[in-house]
């Protein structure tokens, strides 16, 4: 049966089967909006969350758990399926298109590289929208610049640009002074490396074909689960080719 044995001693040596004490309702934090919730639910409102959120704008405190339960043991329809009914929130007018909302960050970077010109229309209205801000369009007219610049002198194009170096010490000197802390740094970070900046866009080479078989090593190695030594790396390599 579940009970203790003290529980079993007692109703044993007792004369008669002890009266269980009679415990009345306890007091809660519910007891002041109780007259209303009735009044609520005579009126035929038995939704719970609807109820906690007006007694809630009447200074209730506690959590909607505490109203749930009193609607539960006064209700007299059935629950329906599925959520629980909200209140009926007003429907907000569909912003304008000067309202609209920028694009993810990483998008908006993609925009800001583009050629004005390559852009669709929700895209050249986000750009336009970012470069009302002084230091945001300096940053804007300094990343397209520069991005037209590399593409300008890829392997797979024909080279637009008659002297790129020029272009390139151009762009780094502006990019200098164009007062922008973060544009300033990348740039000093370039002209550091000024050597290896200056052949990537004037040498017709290119490392690619390097960090292939590098990145061919790499996935040879883990696919050996780290037990691959020299020796073995060397023969997959060799057989492999």
């Amino acid at each position: 049966m579940g009970l203790a044995c003290a529980t079993v001693r007692k109703y044993a040596e007792a004369e008669s089967f002890p009266a269980r004490p009679a415990y009345g309702p306890r007091p809660s934090i519910l007891d002041p909006y109780v007259p209303y919730l009735e009044q609520r639910l005579t009126e035929g409102c038995e939704n719970a969350l609807a109820l906690w959120r007006e007694v809630r704008e009447r200074g209730f405190a506690g959590t909607s758990r505490q109203v749930h339960r009193f609607v539960a043991e006064r209700r007299t329809k059935p629950v329906k399926a599925g959520r629980p009914a909200r209140t009926p929130v007003a429907v907000e007018p569909e912003p304008d298109e000067g309202s609209v909302s920028l694009p993810t960050a990483r998008q908006l970077a993609w925009q800001l590289v583009q050629p004005v010109s390559a852009l669709d229309r929700a895209a050249a209205a986000s750009v336009a929208r970012v470069e009302q801000d002084e230091e945001a369009r300096t940053v804007a007219r300094l990343a397209r610049r520069f991005t037209a610049l590399v593409r300008a002198c890829g392997v797979s194009r024909e080279r637009t640009i008659p002297d790129p170096v020029a272009n390139l010490d151009g762009w780094l000197t502006q990019a200098k002074g164009c007062g922008v802390p973060a544009l300033a740094n990348f740039a000093a970070g370039l002209d550091s490396d000024g050597a290896a900046i200056r052949a990537a866009l004037t040498d017709p080479g290119s490392s690619g074909q390097a960090e292939g078989q590098i990145n061919r090593l790499k996935l040879i190695k883990r696919q050996s689960y780290g037990r691959a030594g020299i020796d073995l790396l060397r023969r997959r390599m060799i057989l492999a080719a």
